[in-house]
């Protein structure tokens, strides 16, 4: 089949819609979708009738409702297309209702708080905005998969779309009233779009099953540096190589028949370590996408006997995964309201909204920050190429320059087309952006976007789009108030950049934010710096927090608390495996293998001897063999002690700056150990894969 042919074939897309769908049917349904109306009965039906003949047609038995709860990954309960017929026999049916709606034994679900265990009921509702797709497993099963909302009994959101589409309708309003005080009276909607570049790591399926760190917490807890890294800079947009070409290839098949606009592939810096990037898309549909785009990396790299890690940190001292989140904000007529143009100092539009994110992003760093925080996360933010825990913006220095001048009431003049001289003749000069690209910066001006880089990789991208959107939605209401109330939208428009430039231009920053001096300066200018995930949790219970999102409807305050909750106790979940891990392999694995090298250097020792021949390597290894092993036997017993007392503790917060504080710091110090172990125990007596064969053998 030819490209064209593969994409989206396994979409109930606008097209597939179109062509089936009685003409007022697709009308109606296009009216639901494009004007945010209620979904009528009759056209679910419908609609519901001509999926299923289109699902049965492609080889589905089943369908699902496929949601997203707040365990970061994705859920589905498969259900057949039969039902029992007056006969005895079946009959093949799907109505509007079991579209629209589902109903999940929700009472294993993370809840935060807003139900009891034994409140078991769940409704899943399908979002028509995002297209259902079928799903294909490796047997050729074929599962009708329908996007949709889980909330509960009693409507609080269990889930991460939820809230997602809410934001999505905050910030559309928002950003409405500021075009309708400029003068757009054309534009109707405005919608939230992202493009989440995904960054993975490939390793050998018999490598990964050897190691029960990989296995159970998707990163290496224990592992000496291998003897090459990443200092020669040769891995990055290197040559791929032909096993992971090949991976690469079914992949992006796969992804395409979902409708998924998978674009861009490379070798990444870091061994072993590679990114896909998709096209723009809708939020919550690129929300949607990349959860599929992350299970199938993970199922398709079974098939070529590989195993993808999504981890952000799986190795350490080399780069880790992070997903940049490329986010804009477009009408429906198709204006991207972050375009600067040609003369971004006389575009007045770009520059409001262009001040509406600089003052949202300094006055809701905390939120931002909190987004992205999960134990994982917290192995990347500030190690090696991730941006630092500190939220600045990378504005670049043409567009902080307009700004600065427009503060200072200073005429600001245009610099019109600008282009690069490569310096040879048979080369083109080149355009050149009014911004460079600070690959350091946590939050990048790009062009026509802005690329929230410190979203870790295995992350939903929802939450971070949560925020974005609503703290947008904010900013925006204040621009919006102002210029509605004012005589001279010119003149308001005006004061409006410039005040906010002045009063949030501290978040600013075009520099190397990887520097030592860069948190110095940060914390001159007021500037937070959580450097941890429990710390950084804490924004969503502060009470600006929890006005914002219950101001836009897109959080209660119930749901905000639930939230924490459910994160806090992820993160001590998470850590609590790690330990646990880690004191399974000391004692079963790397003790008894150092133990062996050390029996068998003592026999050596005691062969020389009898040939009254000194041994003085051998001794010399063995007295540093005793003493790692002592001190990593010693170092073990605090880790257990460590974690027991974590274990026991019955408040969550607690439990969970004990695993930071206590439990942590006892993994590391055990590793410093292990990793010495390593790099004197011989190869074929260490008994898990080294950093080399992970890194490498591909």
């Amino acid at each position: 089949m030819e490209l064209t042919e593969i994409f989206g074939s396994n979409v109930f897309s606008d097209k597939i819609m179109q062509e089936r769908l009685p003409k007022q049917i697709y009308k109606a349904l296009r009216e639901t979708i494009e004007k945010d109306l209620p979904l009528r009965p009759d056209v679910a039906d419908v609609v519901a009738n001509t999926m299923k003949d289109w699902a049965l047609e492609k080889g589905a038995t089943h369908y699902t409702h496929w949601f997203q709860p707040l365990t970061g990954i994705t859920a589905e309960k498969h259900d057949s297309f039969i039902s029992a017929s007056a006969d005895g026999g079946i009959i093949v049916e799907f109505s509007g209702k079991q579209l629209i709606q589902g109903e999940p034994d929700a009472s294993s679900f993370p809840s935060g708080g807003l139900r009891s265990t034994f409140e078991a009921r769940g409704y899943t509702a399908w979002d028509c905005t995002s297209p259902a797709i079928l799903k294909t497993d490796e047997s050729g099963n074929v599962t009708l998969t329908i996007p949709t909302a889980f909330i509960s009994y009693n409507g609080e959101a269990l889930d991460k779309k939820t809230p997602l589409l809410r934001s999505m309708k905050a910030v559309s309003k928002q950003a409405l009233r500021v075009l309708r005080a400029l003068g757009n009276t054309t534009s109707m909607k405005i919608t939230s779009t992202v493009g989440p570049e995904q960054e993975y790591f490939l390793v050998d399926k018999e490598f990964y099953l050897d190691r029960l760190d990989l296995m159970l917490a998707g990163r290496t807890i224990f592992g000496a540096p291998a003897p090459k890294g990443q200092e020669l800079e040769d891995q990055y947009f290197g040559a791929i190589k032909d096993r992971v070409s090949d991976y690469m290839n079914d992949l992006n098949t796969e992804l395409w028949k979902m409708g998924i606009t998978s674009k861009t592939q490379h070798n990444e810096v870091a061994p072993a370590q590679y990114e896909m990037a998709p096209i723009f898309a809708t939020t919550n549909i690129a929300t949607d996408h990349n959860q599929l785009v992350m299970e199938t990396m993970q199922k398709v790299a079974l098939r070529h006997d590989l195993v993808c890690l999504l981890h952000e940190k799986p190795y350490a001292g080399i780069n880790g995964s992070g997903k940049h989140n490329n986010w804009s904000l477009s009408t429906n007529d198709g204006i991207n309201l972050l375009e600067p143009g040609r003369t971004p100092s006389e575009n007045v539009q770009f520059l409001l909204f262009l001040s509406a994110l600089l003052r949202a992003v300094d006055t809701h760093a905390d939120i931002l920050r909190a987004t992205c925080a999960h134990a994982a996360n917290d192995h990347r933010l500030g190690a090696n190429e991730a941006p630092p825990a500190i939220i600045s913006i990378f504005m670049g220095d043409e567009l902080t320059d307009i700004l600065e001048k427009i503060s200072k009431g200073q005429k600001v003049t245009a610099r019109g087309a600008q282009f690069v001289n490569v310096g040879v003749d048979t080369l083109p000069e080149i355009p050149k952006d009014n911004t460079d690209r600070n690959r350091t910066s946590p939050f990048a001006f790009t062009g026509n976007k802005f690329e929230f880089r410190m979203v870790g990789s295995s992350q939903s991208i929802a939450g971070p789009n949560v925020a974005l959107n609503t703290i947008t939605a904010q900013a925006l209401d204040e621009i919006a108030t102002r210029l509605e109330k004012a005589k001279d939208k010119n003149a308001e428009a005006a004061a409006i950049i410039k005040e906010t430039y002045k009063k949030h231009s501290r978040v600013i920053f075009n520099g190397n934010n990887y520097s030592e001096a860069w948190p110095k300066e940060a914390a001159k200018r007021g500037l937070p710096n959580v450097t941890n995930s429990v710390d950084a949790l804490k924004a969503f219970i502060t009470d600006k927090s929890i006005k914002l999102f219950e101001k836009y409807e897109v959080l209660s305050h119930k749901e905000m608390h639930s939230r924490y909750d459910i994160y806090v106790e992820t993160y001590a979940k998470q850590i609590n495996i790690e330990a646990r891990a880690a004191i399974d392999m000391v004692k079963k694995q790397f003790i008894p293998a150092a133990a062996e090298y050390a029996t068998f250097l003592a026999e050596s020792i005691s062969a020389f001897k009898a040939v009254s021949v000194a041994a003085p390597v051998q001794q010399d290894i063995l007295k540093d063999l005793a003493g790692l092993l002592a001190s990593a036997y010693k170092n073990l017993g605090k880790l257990e002690a460590a974690t027991a007392k974590a274990q026991e503790i019955a408040e969550t917060v607690k439990k969970a700056e004990t695993y930071r504080d206590k439990v942590i710091p006892a993994m590391q110090a055990l590793r410093i150990d292990i990793d010495a172990l390593e790099m004197i125990v011989p190869r074929d007596m260490w008994p898990v894969p080294t950093y080399a064969e992970l890194l490498f053998k591909l």
